[in-house]
């Protein structure tokens, strides 16, 4: 991936390669003009002299230094990610990355461990162990930190005969054949839209409504950790200019609202379908400045097209689903938010590189031109401000490589 990162051109790239293309046969032109035109319109004029002042001109304007040091610094910052773990797919997303404005973030696997440990099972007209069961049964295919805590809980052997067929309802949980029952688990919408009348669950978690043969069974409470790096992240990205911090959750709004609260983001938005994601994350992308950028963080199979969406689509890499890491623009290797801060501070200073080449490869350039255009300089001028140059430029360029870890 850090490989095929060079085929994604940043704007300044782009613009070098646009200079390099006009600006190089214009410099030609004024050599030969310079070569040509003195000796015969000055008096005392040489060819010998007015040549090798054009030569020296040539050296001079050879743009080697912007081309080759501006995509150095780039894939230098791209290295240097790569080094803390964080995975960036081109130098577009890394300039992007730099004038990040408002970050957005998922909560499950995201904001929280996504390890989940069922606390309560409330059953209706059946045993505890029998909704367990029957739900463990549902959730077997499922890979969702959710199910597979309620795997755990049940801690038996599950008999893959018994699953005639389930089905993932986007957003709302899933319905599965066991043996001759219909099984319905999800959220409270889930239910809603089934039309099956349910006891609501005023606990604080993520709640997993049950419903056998179209009659409710009872409910699983299940609960999430924050992760130790959340809030200080948050605070730090804030410390950072980054304007606006958000989370959306498909949780429900007391739950969402609670991690906002312990962890210190500016809005949150509960109980949203993958649908409703992309139209928040829309809205997001109209509050934004010219040139800021949105930035996405997320995990799951409902979060790619909100990864695909945004400016910046951040993954994480170990719990991630493929689809999401697929998806993304930058994968997070380890799945620590902190890495999110160092890939912004890396960008940064890329740009920060990148900005200094130009202005110090096309100073120098334009002083040594009009000195050699008027026979001050001589050729070892010229060598120093196309090679010396360029050796400076791509040294520096290097220092995008070197980044601090933690």
């Amino acid at each position: 991936m850090v490989e095929n990162a060079s085929s994604k051109k940043a704007k300044s790239e782009n613009f070098i390669t646009k200079f390099a293309t006009y600006y190089t046969p214009a410099v030609v032109l004024v050599a030969i003009i310079l070569a040509i035109f003195p000796p015969l319109l000055l008096e005392g004029a040489t060819f010998s002299e007015w040549i090798y002042r054009a030569l020296s001109f040539l050296v001079v304007s050879c743009p080697c230094a912007l081309v080759i040091s501006v995509p150095l610094s780039f894939f230098g910052g791209i290295g240097g990610a790569s080094k803390v773990g964080v995975l960036v797919k081109g130098s577009n997303y890394l300039e992007a990355l730099a004038n990040t404005e408002i970050a957005i973030f998922d909560k499950t696997g995201t904001l929280t461990k996504g390890v989940f440990e069922v606390q309560q099972v409330n059953p209706v007209g059946i045993s505890k162990e029998r909704l367990l069961e029957t739900v463990a049964y549902a959730e077997y295919y499922s890979n969702h930190p959710i199910a597979q805590s309620v795997k755990r809980a049940y801690g038996k052997e599950i008999q893959e005969n018994k699953i005639i067929q389930t089905q993932e309802l986007s957003g709302l949980g899933i319905e599965a054949k066991i043996e001759e029952e219909i099984v319905l688990v999800g959220n409270d919408k889930l239910l809603k839209e089934k039309q099956i009348a349910y006891e609501p669950c005023k606990e604080i978690g993520t709640v997993l409504y049950v419903a056998i043969n179209g009659m409710y069974a009872g409910y699983i409470l299940i609960a999430d950790t924050i992760k130790e790096d959340a809030q200080s992240t948050i605070l730090e990205l804030k410390k950072n200019h980054i304007k606006q911090v958000v989370m959306l959750t498909g949780d429900k709004k007391e739950v969402g609202e609670k991690v906002a609260k312990e962890i210190g983001v500016d809005a949150v938005y509960s109980e949203l379908l993958p649908s409703d994601k992309v139209e928040k994350v829309e809205e997001l992308l109209h509050k934004k400045s010219a040139k800021g950028k949105v930035a996405f963080v997320g995990d799951g199979i409902n979060d790619a097209p909100v990864l695909a969406l945004a400016d910046i689509g951040i993954a994480m890499g170990g719990l991630g689903a493929d689809s999401a890491i697929e998806a993304a623009d930058v994968v997070l290797m380890t799945d620590e938010l902190s890495k999110i801060l160092q890939a912004i501070q890396i960008a940064k200073k890329t740009m920060c590189i990148v900005k200094e080449n130009i202005v110090f490869a096309i100073a120098v350039k334009i002083g040594v031109l009009i000195l050699t255009a008027f026979g001050l300089s001589t050729m070892w001028q010229a060598v120093f401000a196309d090679v010396g140059v360029s050796v400076i430029a791509i040294l520096n360029a290097l220092r995008a490589l070197h980044v601090r870890k933690g």
